[in-house]
């Protein structure tokens, strides 16, 4: 009989921190080279005056609305794939009983052909349940690539408004002031430009 090959739900989906980062990164160096700095009155605006800021592009996503739109979806959808991969495990689990229950009253022949049946089965709803849950985090990524394009121009514009040439990455950053973050800012202006992202085009991965 073989082994019953439980399909777990996927849980809490990682953030991939580091991938996200690491595209924050190109997107802020891309930026330092084409943003036409000018002076500004940064401190009116609330802004440092400091040719050099910071940003923690994590905070950035997860701590806007665009990124608290797209967690609560995605802790949806993958609520609904874990009460899925349950129910299909209990399925499972009932029709592995009663194949057991057959096993005394069929000729080995006969019970070897509906066990591989019922394996080859299991393998295939794996499968099927593993692609959904790396499509919610290809969703995830997409989203957030997503988000630093939309949020790109924004930041330009904090960028001249502080009088800055360049964001800097702040868990990138060995040492730096406080008073350099723009984290809280630059979310306040995404916020009330882009909102929750809802009406931008679907990004592709979704």
């Amino acid at each position: 009989m073989p082994a019953l090959m439980m399909v777990h739900p996927p849980g809490r989906i990682e953030e991939g921190g580091a991938l996200f980062r690491a595209l924050a990164l190109f997107v802020l160096a891309a930026m330092a080279l084409t943003v036409d700095n000018r002076p500004a009155p940064a401190q009116q605006l609330g802004l440092p005056n400091s040719a050099i800021l910071t940003l923690s592009a994590e905070r950035l996503f997860s701590e806007s609305a665009f990124g608290r739109r797209v967690a609560k979806e995605i802790e949806a959808e993958s609520a609904v794939l874990a009460a899925e991969n349950r129910r299909i495990e209990a399925e499972l689990s009932a029709e592995e009983k009663e194949l057991t229950e057959r096993r005394g009253k069929m000729a080995p022949d006969a019970f070897r052909t509906l066990a591989d049946a019922f394996d080859a089965k299991v393998q295939e709803i794996r499968k099927t349940q593993d692609a959904k849950a790396r499509d919610l985090v290809a969703k995830r990524d997409a989203a957030r690539v997503q988000f630093l394009r939309a949020a790109r121009p924004v930041l330009e514009a904090l960028m001249r408004d502080a009088g800055a040439t360049v964001i800097l990455e702040r868990s990138s950053v060995f040492l730096s002031a406080n008073s350099t973050d723009v984290t809280d800012a630059a979310i306040e202006r995404i916020d009330a430009i882009l909102g929750d992202g809802s009406t931008l085009e679907s990004p592709k991965g979704r």
